[in-house]
């Protein structure tokens, strides 16, 4: 160690001498007049001069106040001059400091006067602390402790948890600026090192993270008698601190200076925590107490379903997080399921939330005034306010740290250059207190690296607390919605009928309660609290840029403010175009549904490519819809992208004219360019929320509504007005207690809302059911629909209701189940004796419910077991003995999974006779007293009618001696009925015994016998013949024909993966599922035009240089101008010869011009921008639409010209969803979704280019982030994709419980089955909320880590431009760029990520469509030309089939096998045969639709194979046996063509016995046909079908059990017809009741695909062993 030592004698020869400035910029002269004096000036001037090589020299000085003098002031020069390291040693490393002439260890003054004793001081706690903890974390023992085993290492929380983890960082971050600022000090201000300055806040640093892991494993073992190592620690830390500030103020150190202002911060930390720990101490009574306080876990941490740790897990781990890992990670294993996601904790579950927002609303209602709406924005804030406070506070501390951004590049780069200056020496002086240098406060924010640190600290602070407000108001969203649904829901229930019937509430609207308003207000609570931020933030920065600019920054902030209400136009045009393109695609799926729905007749008449025009017009009006669309949505992303480009531009242009011809520093400059990138997010938010807002008004009036409509009055009509006692209850609910172990959720919300059950009157007698005494009933206009009722239901016989349509007969039942409004009079349920024996196996009969079937059948979307059990207890033998009763058996074996099969959304895979026969079976199995059945027998033919009256209703009930009531009109069962009542008009005709009305009323008896007579013989047309119980499970087969095919097109991608788990080969699977679909990318692009692809390409690249040209141009005219470039501060000069040698400096241009030029240049630049924006915008958003385009039509036309059995295999539900969801998905998500991706995607990689191209150092950096990046996205788009899956799955079965439900409200309270359904419905909610939390979850989880990679990155290029200056290009200007950029990267990286996980979810739309491209067509073409067919082919009808072998696939067995006919022209055919004999195959041979692999039929002398399909198709006639109409025109249904006149349809309508009926609609020929026909009866249907026939004047007819579902009356009608009309064409009639043919000219039997008879019915009869012969007889 070498010192100079200078005495003071005047000496001033050489003071000139050393009065210059050395290369570091320190002046020598401001070491003050002491250096003057120097004696060895030469000495000095050598040290000095060496310096320049590699030699060091530290000047200090020390005051040192001495006893014996008078504070005289005594200056040592110090040269600490290591000679690059050999001369050895360097500093040396003593606690105090190794100064010379200062003792730092005398304690002269007192021990505590001297700061390194006081520092020492300092050290113990956290010496203590590590030498106490340390053995106890090793050594583990206090987990094993935990009494109550939980499934996770959360344990219930310490009081204080929260605040004692807040403190505990910001106690960190305290130590890590006390280690800097000691660290600074002592470079700064000492000779040696004093290792006391930053020594025990290192310590400090390390205590205080081992206390916060220590209390995390005291807690999660639950072991609070540990914590009072800490409360030791926190007590001397606080005692030591306080000593040491204690001191300083003693020594005159004060605020100014920056560790007082540290030490003081401190001892407030310490004490808070302390004062946390004696919370815990009073709360839990751990230590001091006699009795220890006990606590158990949370209950649904003991509860191991609940998987949703959120709530229960420590702060850190809630603020990263962290807790998802394990479920994120593991989604690349095996894919997330619901059972892996669990339930909700109990906070979070609908019915909690519900009852807190009724208490809210109910609250709301006062005594004074009862019937006053209340309000529902009141009781969701009263409900839901707290956590929006909670958020918005969050929201408020990210905005405001987001200012730390901008501000703390405007330091980096102001103090980049002179970041060398150190104190002066009288600075020194000043400062120095206790014999240490204390650092002023403001010197800290003047330091680049400081600066750094504060701005990444800056940012993760501020991206933590802005992923906690969005987690926060999303829980909370969740938690409302979930709340609403139950609060629709419980309206539902207790709708009144009447509202329902009369159209007041339908079922649409409340659909679109459930899906639409509940899911906006949940939107509005989302975006809710930017409502009150945004504005804050939008001030903020206008003040800031006002400051850093002046008044031109207005100028930019007013150009963004005056461009946000355009925003708010195009969002509200958006929505509005959004609306009338659904119209059109709701418009355009109905016709594409009725085109798939009756695609064999279409196929078989040659007129699909009609329809498929029809369908291409309507997509042509929807497309039209989506142009604009597309142009608003571009519009709104050119705004956003453009408006930053426009202020900037107006803000420099300004500020350049406004201060004469200059530009602000670089500093200044891009701060403001930071500052307006954080304004125009709140801008273009804002139009946003205001739309969402306004929303959500619309959506509380429609609630408000809806909660304030009629409803059902109470339950007191069922059971008399005596109150029951809760004993009398359970009595009742005895029996079924004891089986329904198994669901114990069903009785659980019977404690919810049911209403109080009362006690039933004991009528006059008791051997009355029901008794209605002088009975008015309404459906709520007042206007009674029955009048004076007065009548009884005898106990346990069977009642009949018979009379005309329309006459009161199902508003009777309603009115008894109390469905109706009672304008006056009575009705009486008469009570059971209070015991009775239990019977059939325990099942007791509730006699609180009514087993009803209603007429219009309601089924659940569940298994057939379910819909027939309905939450009763299974019970083989009487299940097995209602199935018989309802001979549903033979139907059961059809469906793929038996009775497990699940049923469709109403039923829709049934025909309407299963669907009933399945509604009476649930009446019939369910133990009540009490049975209503409306018309059981409407949909069901002769044969079941007559077996489920022996079996089902006069053996099965009767013998259970259960009351029944039967509406029906079939009258031929009147001679069953113990009691039969006859209505007319809405009133009571008669009521009595059969006998009675025998002898009383004879004209009326009469009038039945007639009735009777007429349905025996059939001609009724309420009964519909035997045969269609076989169609009806023909087209059972066909619906459900292998669901395994649909699986296993819908899920090819799961099945392999399936496959390759079982394999157990998980690195495949895993490569799987985290690929990213490229191909499918690739065909969506190119199904949009290689142009347009090329143009969005070339467009987005020149975009992003543009506006990277812009910045750099700004940083370079920003420094220049300043002179920041060409002082040789740009590294090795590189800029100063090449761009700016010869033009700026080199001809000594006019500065102001060169100014101009700039200018022009950057304006230039923002120009072209602001354009490519608008490009880029464009093309993407009509690349999409051209592929859209293009996509569907090509998938319309391959499923239309696909050969029939594509229709057969392939549910129809399956290629509906390709034309409405994918199709949706591909109209309106991908293009926005591949905008933002491609363009978050090129900011990110802009953004890394310029920060690597001006510091290079930054690349070293970039290697660790982008791997950690990489792995990130793998793991997240594998987990998004799961969850979003679930959320989309669960999302369904709850819209459909709710339109069920409402659909089939009167069944559910007859049978008294609210509770079961509430609580269902509060499942279906939670589960659903539980995949959209945890989707929610994961994209935090997502944010939070893409965000702190953002900020390492920010970090990184900040650190590269201040400690690797030398590398690269780092002006000031450029550094600031560099910045800049870095700061948005934070921004866009999540993006990136969200939107590459959003695209490949998306793309699996394409993927799907793409599947059905690859379908075969038919062969149109056939082997001759068009033309070479006659005009008038066929024209004799002369048909030859010549060994001919038919199949429906070459995959499967032939259906027909060399069969060999010949018809002669005119004939009239007959085939019959068995089902599955190949009759049906045959009659479509005719027409080519299947494959006929040997044989020909020859027609007319032409093969049939020949010809082109639509003209063989077109000249040939048939009648199916399901009619099918279409929506539109009579005259559309008869001749889509429309080929021909008036008077030929008029004409077919005659024939078809039509004419009269048609005359009579309004409109004639053009009246409207409903979807399917469903204005006109079956038989009229059929009739209409045979007209359509006739129409085209075919010589050959072909009719394929055309009469199999008319009755007989129509089906006489059509014989005649097809007898005359048809006389001179050849006919063949595909007959399954064979008298229908007995007067044909030639009868063919087939069996099993092979002609077993072939002749005249004549000759067949006679053969009395024949197969025809048998079917005669069976028949007659």
């Amino acid at each position: 160690m070498s010192c100079v030592c200078i005495s003071c004698p005047p000496c001033l020869q050489c003071k000139p001498q050393y009065n210059k400035t050395s290369h570091s910029g320190i002046k020598i002269r401001d070491i003050g007049d002491a250096l003057t004096h120097s004696a060895c000036p030469q000495k000095l001037r050598q040290r000095l001069d060496i310096r320049n090589e590699t030699l060091s020299l530290r000047i200090f000085t020390f005051l040192r106040v001495s006893k014996d003098q008078t504070k005289a002031p005594l200056v040592t020069l110090t040269a600490n001059c290591s000679k690059t390291m050999q001369s050895g040693g360097g500093m040396a490393l003593s606690f105090c400091g190794d100064d010379q002439d200062i003792n730092s260890y005398s304690v002269k003054d007192g021990m505590l006067n001297n700061g390194c004793f006081v520092d020492a001081l300092n050290l113990v706690p956290h010496v203590f602390l590590l030498f106490i903890t340390f053995p106890i974390l090793f050594i583990g023992w206090g987990s094993q402790s935990s009494k109550v085993q939980i499934h996770h290492n959360t344990w219930l929380h310490f009081p204080g948890h929260n605040m004692r983890w807040i403190l505990t960082f910001s106690l960190l971050f305290v130590h890590v600026c006390e280690f800097a600022e000691g660290i600074v000090s002592n470079n700064r201000g000492m000779s040696t090192n004093h290792l006391h300055l930053f020594m025990p806040a290192f310590m400090g640093f390390i205590a205080a993270t081992t206390s916060v892991v220590y209390y995390h494993n005291i807690e999660t073992s639950n072991f609070p008698k540990l914590l009072l190592v800490l409360f030791i620690y926190w007590v001397l830390a606080f005692i030591t601190k306080s000593i040491k500030l204690w001191k300083f103020a003693e020594h005159y150190v004060g605020p100014q200076h920056l560790r007082f202002c540290i030490t003081a911060l401190l001892v407030v930390l310490y004490g808070l925590l302390m004062g946390v720990e004696i919370n815990v101490i009073r709360v839990r009574k751990y230590v001091f107490f006699a009795n220890p306080q006990k606590v158990k876990p949370p209950e649904d941490l003991q509860d191991l379903g609940v998987r949703f740790l959120q709530p229960f897990v420590n702060l850190l781990s809630k603020s990263t997080y962290w807790w998802m890992n394990p479920l994120i990670m593991g989604a690349h294993k095996r894919p997330i399921e619901l059972k892996k996601i669990g339930k909700l904790p109990i906070a979070m579950r609908a019915l909690t939330n519900y009852l807190q927002l009724k208490d809210a609303y109910e609250d709301q209602r006062t005594a004074e005034d009862p019937n006053r709406a209340p309000s529902i924005w009141r009781s969701m804030y009263r409900a839901f306010g707290r956590p929006i406070l909670l958020s918005s506070t969050f929201r408020y501390l990210a905005d405001l740290l987001g200012f730390a951004g901008p501000l703390c590049i405007s330091g980096i780069v102001k103090y980049l250059n002179n970041s060398s200056v150190g104190p002066t020496a009288k600075e020194i002086e000043a400062n120095t207190h206790l014999g240490v240098y204390f650092m002023p406060s403001i010197e800290l924010l003047k330091d680049t690296s400081v600066l750094a640190v504060l701005l990444f600290l800056a940012l993760i602070l501020q991206r933590t607390f802005l992923q906690a407000s969005y987690y926060v108001t999303i829980e909370t969203g969740i938690n409302l919605r979930g709340a609403l649904l139950a609060m629709i829901y419980n309206k539902m229930l207790r709708l009144s009928t009447s509202n329902m019937s009369m159209g007041e509430m339908t079922l649409g609207q409340i659909n679109n309660l459930v899906a639409i308003e509940t899911n906006q207000l949940m939107w509005f609570l989302f975006l809710c609290p930017n409502l009150w931020a945004m504005p804050v933030q939008i001030v903020m920065g206008v003040i800031l840029l006002y400051y850093l600019l002046g008044c031109s920054a207005l100028v930019g902030a007013s150009v963004i403010v005056l461009l946000a209400p355009v925003q708010y136009l195009i969002a509200t045009k958006l929505a509005d175009t959004q609306k009338s393109s659904l119209e059109h695609s709701t418009e355009r799926l109905k016709k594409t549904t009725e085109i798939l729905k009756g695609i064999k007749l279409l196929k078989l008449y040659a007129w699909e490519n009609i329809f498929c025009g029809s369908v291409e017009d309507t997509r042509g009006k929807e497309l039209t819809s989506l142009k604009n669309f597309a142009f608003y949505t571009s519009m709104s992303i050119f705004m956003n992208a453009a408006i930053p480009i426009a202020a900037v531009l107006a803000t420099f242009v300004t500020y350049y004219f406004w201060t004469g011809n200059t530009v602000p520093a670089p500093a200044e400059a891009f701060a403001a360019l930071a500052l307006f990138h954080i304004l125009v997010t709140p801008l273009f938010l804002l139009s946003t929320v205001v739309r969402f807002a306004v929303k959500a008004l619309f959506s509380v009036q429609k609630l408000g509504e809806f909660l304030q409509s009629d409803e059902i009055g109470d339950d007191s009509w069922r059971n008399g007005d005596m109150p029951v006692s809760m004993e009398a209850g359970k009595k009742h609910m005895g029996g079924t207690k004891a089986i329904n172990r198994k669901q114990p959720m069903r009785y659980q919300m019977d404690n919810y809302e049911q209403p109080t059950r009362r006690q039933m009157r004991p009528s006059e007698t008791e051997d009355v059911a029901v008794k209605v005494s002088n009975g008015f009933f309404s459906w709520g206009s007042n206007l009674s629909t029955l009048s004076d009722i007065n009548i009884r239901i005898p106990t346990g016989q069977l009642t009949m209701i018979v009379g005309q349509v329309g006459c009161g007969k199902s508003s009777l039942l309603l009115a008894m189940l109390g469905e109706m409004q009672n304008i006056d009079g009575r009705v009486f349920w008469s009570k059971l004796p209070d015991y009775e024996p239990v019977h059939e196996g325990n099942i007791s009969k509730n006699r609180y419910s009514v087993a009803y079937a209603t007429q219009k059948s309601w089924l659940l979307n569940a298994t057939v077991e379910e819909n027939i059990t309905f939450g009763s207890p299974f019970n083989k033998q009487r299940y097995k003995a209602v199935i018989d009763a309802c001979s549903l058996q033979p139907d059961i074996d059809l469906l793929p999974f038996g009775d497990q099969t699940e049923i469709g959304e109403r039923g829709i895979n049934l025909s309407g006779g299963q669907r009933q026969r399945i509604c009476v079976a649930r009446a019939l199995y369910q133990n009540t007293n009490i049975v209503f059945l409306d018309d059981p027998f409407s949909a069901l033919d002769i044969h079941l009618s007559d077996h489920l009256m022996q079996e089902g209703i006069l053996k099965f009930l009767q013998d259970d001696k259960r009351t029944v009531v039967l509406v029906t009109h079939k009258l031929q069962y009147l001679i069953h009925a113990d009691w039969i009542i006859a209505m007319k008009d809405g009133s009571v005709l008669r009521e009595g015994t059969l006998k009675d009305i025998q002898t009383h009323d004879i004209e009326l008896y009469e009038h039945w016998k007639t009735l009777m007579n007429r349905q025996d013989h059939g001609l009724e047309k309420d009964i519909q013949q035997d045969s269609q119980t076989t169609l009806e499970r023909k087209t059972l087969r066909r619906a459900f024909y292998s669901r395994e095919a649909k699986n296993q097109m819908d899920d090819e991608d799961e099945e392999e993966e399936e496959e390759e788990e079982d394999d157990d080969n998980m690195s495949t699977t895993t490569n799987r599922r985290s690929k990213i679909p490229w191909r499918v990318c690739w065909c969506y692009m190119s199904s949009g035009g290689f142009f347009m692809v090329f143009l969005m390409v070339s467009s987005k690249l020149l975009k992003h240089s543009v506006i990277v040209a812009i910045d750099y141009w700004l940083a370079i005219w920003t420094s220049k101008t300043n002179g920041t470039i060409g002082n040789g501060t740009i590294g090795n000069g590189t800029f100063g010869n090449e761009t700016f040698g010869n033009e700026t400096f080199g001809n000594g241009t006019d500065p102001a011009k060169d100014d101009y030029h700039y200018l022009l240049v950057f304006t230039t630049l923002c120009a072209a921008g602001i354009t490519l924006c608008l490009i880029t915008s464009l093309t993407v958003e009509f690349l999409g639409l051209s592929a859209a385009t293009n996509l569907h039509h090509n998938l319309l036309n391959k499923i239309i010209h696909a050969p029939i059995r594509f229709f057969d295999i392939t549910p129809l539900g399956q290629i509906l969803n390709r034309f409405s969801a994918d199709t949706n998905i591909i109209d309106q998500h991908i293009p926005p979704t591949l905008e933002s991706l491609t363009r978050s995607t090129l900011l990110c990689l802009s953004a890394i280019g310029v920060i690597s191209s001006i510091t290079p150092a930054f690349l070293i950096a970039l290697v660790p982030l982008a791997v950690a990046f990489y792995f990130i996205q793998k793991y997240f788009r594998v987990a998004s994709k799961d969850l979003q899956d679930l959320d989309d799955s669960t999302q369904l079965p709850l819209l459909c419980h709710f339109s069920e439900t409402a659909e089939g409200l009167t069944t559910i309270r007859a049978f008294r089955h609210e509770a079961r359904f509430k609580q269902r419905m509060l499942e279906l909610t939670d589960t659903n909320n539980t995949a959209y939390l945890f989707l929610s979850a994961a994209n935090r989880w997502l944010e939070v880590r893409t965000d702190y990679l953002g900020a390492v990155i920010v970090l990184a290029a900040a650190g590269a431009s201040i400690w690797f200056p030398s590398i690269g290009l780092a002006s000031g200007g450029l550094v600031g760029l560099g910045l800049t950029y870095a700061l948005t990267v934070t921004n866009y990286l999540n993006w990136v990520v969200r939107n590459l996980a959003d695209l490949e979810v998306q793309m699996a739309a394409v993927k799907k469509v793409n599947s059905f491209l690859g379908t075969e067509s038919e062969n149109y073409e056939g082997t001759m030309d068009a033309s070479q067919v006659p005009e008038n082919w066929p024209q004799d009808g002369e048909i030859k089939i010549q060994d001919l072998c038919v199949r429906y696939d070459p995959m499967l067995k032939p259906v027909l096998k060399h069969v060999n006919m010949y018809i002669e022209p005119g004939q009239k055919v007959g085939i019959c045969g068995r089902t599955g004999s190949g009759k049906s195959s045959l009659s479509l041979a005719f027409f080519n639709m299947v494959d006929m692999f040997e044989g020909k039929i020859v027609i007319d002398g032409i093969d049939i194979c020949k010809l082109p399909l639509q003209t063989l198709r077109s000249r040939l006639s048939i009648i199916l046996q399901d009619p099918v109409l279409f929506s539109g025109s009579i005259r559309f249904n008869l001749d889509p063509e429309r080929t021909c006149t008036d008077d030929r349809l008029w004409e077919a309508l005659e024939i078809a016995q039509l004419k009269n009926m048609v005359k009579a609609l309004p409109g004639g020929l053009d009246a409207v046909v409903n979807e399917g026909g469903e204005n006109f009866s079956v038989g009229q249907r059929q009739l209409f079908c045979l007209a359509r026939a006739f129409v085209r004047k075919s010589s050959i007819l072909i009719m394929d059990e055309a009469t199999a579902s008319i009755d007989m009356a129509t089906e006489n009608i059509l014989q005649k017809v097809v007898m005359t009309a048809f006389a001179d064409r050849t006919v063949v009639t595909i007959a399954h009741r064979v008298h229908t043919i007995l007067t044909a000219d030639l009868v063919i039997v087939m069996k099993r695909g092979n002609i077993l008879e072939y002749d005249k019915p004549e000759t067949l009869l006679e053969q009395e062993d024949g197969m025809f012969a048998s079917f005669v007889r069976a028949d007659m």
